[in-house]
């Protein structure tokens, strides 16, 4: 169950996501250099809107996928938040993937498997062609493929959704809608 893990804040501190029981909540890996960044400001918009109905978004940056999250913790902050006013949580930098991903990481890809990218964004040719060069298998593996993919858990704590980078984020924001 989602409720049995933790998040690592930017103190260095462990937070249980049992702190979130009862919310609808959104978990996001970012980076700050990434074409999808501007994601930033969808994602703020929800959590302004959806807020006080309960919703939460946790931001776990990571630097796994072309090294696009450099810089510290604070720098990644600071950039979040001037550019794009975010004032939802984020967390300390970590991995999603490999030996040392995240165990919330590890449940989350096996609740929700990976089911291809949006076929009608533009940037889906780019991550296939991409992935395909380093695993021709990728598409039949779980794990994360790349910055700004989304799990959204329900009041329970169900995994009841996945959102890869490319997904539309009106299907996101209707998803959540869908569980306040």
């Amino acid at each position: 169950m989602l409720y049995d893990y933790y998040v690592v804040d930017t103190k260095n501190q462990q937070v249980p996501l049992k702190n979130f029981e009862g919310k609808v909540i959104l978990i996001v890996n970012t980076a700050t250099g990434c074409g999808f960044t501007p994601q930033y400001e969808q994602l703020e918009k929800m959590y302004e809107q959806y807020h006080d109905q309960g919703f939460e978004i946790i931001d776990i940056p990571c630097n796994q996928f072309g090294g696009q999250a450099p810089g510290t913790d604070q720098e990644i902050h600071q950039f979040c938040t001037l550019n794009y006013n975010t004032k939802f949580l984020r967390m300390k930098k970590s991995d999603v993937n490999g030996a040392n991903a995240l165990p919330l990481y590890k449940f989350l890809t096996t609740s929700q498997k990976f089911n291809g990218f949006d076929k009608d964004n533009k940037l889906t040719s780019v991550l296939e062609q991409m992935l395909a060069k380093e695993d021709p298998d990728f598409a039949k593996k779980s794990d994360i493929k790349w910055n700004f993919t989304k799990f959204v858990a329900d009041r329970k704590g169900n995994v009841i959704a996945r959102f890869e980078p490319t997904a539309d984020m009106s299907k996101v924001e209707a998803c959540v809608k869908s569980l306040l």
